[in-house]
């Protein structure tokens, strides 16, 4: 029988969340994650504990909620039963509120596995509740300098997390990210898993204007690339050292990229071979599929159940969600930091031909309060009469609309609408018939699209996806 104070704290939490929602506060996401660890701070670490098959631990800049959905996605296919916070809440609270809601009135949690998206700076903290039995690392980007500062400083606090993994864990690392291949060295417990894209047709002889990691993370010196895939990402090595990107175990061997339509991916694992029609499109994708297959080998899920779970995957909310609008598409992607953004542009611009767009860009808290990483975004891209209408909103339209006058966009074709509903109304009068009006917001920006676009009955509360 559970502590009266955990049942207490459970019926507490399931209560507020419920109510919040009845209210339309929003989806009750987090507000359980307020009030439990005030009544049973341990809640957390005990309903982990209980879990048959353990926890995955899921962090990094780029992709978390796409790559932990995906996780969940396959798991299911396996027969599984994951506790995952599903709608992106990564902070503890949002961790504290997925158990919460999972778990029986008697403290026992309903699913069998344990699947958590955590922030980048929360990891430390989480690991003190919950012991993963795989712990997988994505990337390390610039982002949201007002919060994390920059790249070193997420890799010095990861330093920390990894440090006190135990023999009981898989350490399953992106091995063409030297910052998080660094981490490596302060691993001394747990057992190690890489994961890299092998496909040379897929990368570039050359590094891109911003790049993240130009020293080598073991001794500062240089870094050279071989090849180049994004951001940082590629075959690295130490130009003064021996620190040098590994042979991946979990790799893509081909890539054969299908525009908008996603990428047919060739894997190779230690358990053998598979071929997979992956639908979500660009070479971040890419990753975020290797990592998700990293992680559900080390959880045991056959690689023939890998591939099928990679087939049938559609995107999470706000991550390159398609919605039917008036004849037309809405294509949404989140963008958050300069690679990201650089890449989403890069995806979309695969097919010649016009544009038309609504970015969206906030400058909130969870958006990050510092906005001068647009400069840092190929913004130049949209030149060369690639636009056929660019429609600026949110709180920094104005901001946006400068960039892309900067990047060569015609003047003619920019416009700054603060109110995102109008906005979204002229992106959509601007696209014809049949085309597709490419939204790019950040997070609380994309929210407030979504929540346009619920109010209007094209898409449900992102808690109910």
């Amino acid at each position: 029988m559970p502590s009266p104070r955990l049942s207490a704290a459970l019926l507490a939490g399931r209560g507020a969340a419920a109510l919040s929602r009845r209210l339309g506060r929003g989806g009750g996401t987090v507000i359980a994650g307020h009030l439990v660890p005030r009544m049973a701070p341990r809640a957390l670490r005990d309903l982990t504990r209980q879990l048959p098959l353990g926890s995955a631990v899921v962090s990094g800049t780029n992709g978390k909620t796409t790559t932990t959905r995906l996780i969940a996605h396959i798991l299911r296919q396996a027969g599984h039963h994951p506790v995952h916070n599903r709608a992106g809440a990564n902070l503890l609270t949002g961790l504290f509120s997925a158990v919460v809601q999972d778990a029986s009135f008697f403290g026992r949690p309903r699913s069998d596995v344990g699947l958590f998206e955590v922030d980048e700076a929360t990891l430390p903290g989480a690991l003190r509740h919950i012991e993963p039995r795989v712990l997988l690392l994505l990337n390390i980007f610039r982002d949201q300098l007002d919060r994390y500062g920059e790249v070193h400083f997420v890799a010095g606090i990861w330093q920390e997390a990894v440090a006190r993994l135990g023999a009981a864990t898989t350490l399953a690392v992106n091995a063409d990210d030297p910052l998080v291949y660094g981490l490596v060295d302060h691993a001394r417990g747990p057992r190690l898993l890489t994961y890299g894209v092998v496909d040379r047709s897929a990368g570039s002889p050359t590094l891109p204007h911003a790049v993240d990691a130009r020293l080598c993370p073991r001794c500062g010196s240089a870094m050279a690339y071989d090849l180049a895939f994004y951001g940082h990402l590629g075959w690295f090595r130490c130009t003064a050292g021996d620190f040098t990107r590994p042979t991946p175990d979990v790799a893509v061997t081909r890539v054969d990229p299908q525009g908008d339509a996603g990428s047919l991916l060739t894997f190779r694992t230690p358990r053998g071979g598979f071929t997979a029609e992956f639908k979500l499109p660009g070479l971040y994708n890419v990753y975020n599929a290797l990592a998700a297959t990293a992680a559900c080998l080390a959880l045991g899920v056959a690689p023939a159940t890998i591939g099928r779970g990679l087939e049938t995957f559609t995107a999470a909310f706000g991550r390159l969600e398609r919605i039917p609008i008036e004849r037309r598409e809405l294509y949404l992607a989140l963008v958050k930091n300069p690679v990201g953004f650089t890449e989403v542009l890069r995806t979309i611009l695969q097919q010649p031909g016009r544009r038309t767009l609504l970015l969206v860009i906030n400058d909130q808290f969870a958006d990050g309060t510092d906005i001068s990483w647009l400069w840092d975004v190929d913004f130049e891209s949209l030149a060369d009469d690639r636009v056929n209408l660019a429609v600026c909103s949110g709180i920094r339209a104005e901001d946006m609309s400068v960039r892309l006058k900067y990047a060569g966009v015609p003047t003619e074709r920019i416009r700054v609408e603060n109110d995102v509903r109008a906005a979204l109304e002229i992106a959509l009068q601007a696209a014809e018939e049949g085309e597709t009006v490419y939204a790019l917001p950040t997070y609380t920006a994309m929210l407030a699209v979504r929540d346009v676009l619920r109010q209007t009955g094209y898409v449900r509360g992102f808690w109910e996806d």
